[in-house]
């Protein structure tokens, strides 16, 4: 893990904060899935996940042309935890996972 600095920093942003929650919710999600899930163009979604990436947080691999995000194996349990409890009644988040079953095609 990185400092707990670049961590904060990381999750400081609420876009960032929405993505964590995804991945919480999802195993993996590509990055157009992530692009549309914020309403950000490709570029601004690359920008965060590249911060999310650096930090320790989230992890990614290519297949092909695309680029699929997950939760990093560095992500610390306790804060996990937290971000579980904090974010579980949080309403844009609720929103999220509603659009998350349209982007994916899965039941929230």
């Amino acid at each position: 893990m990185k400092t707990a600095l670049e961590t904060m920093k990381a999750l400081s942003d609420r876009n960032r904060l929405r993505v964590v929650a995804a991945l919480m919710d999802r195993e993996e999600l590509c990055a157009c899935q992530i692009s549309e899930l914020l309403q950000v163009t490709g570029a601004t979604a690359s920008r965060h996940m590249d911060l999310l990436i650096r930090s320790g947080l989230v992890a990614s691999r290519k297949d092909g042309r695309w680029v699929h995000y997950r939760l990093g194996s560095d992500f610390p349990s306790p804060l996990f935890q937290w971000l579980e409890a904090e974010l579980q009644n949080d309403r844009d988040i609720k929103a999220d996972r509603k659009t998350l079953a349209k982007i994916t095609g899965c039941k929230a």
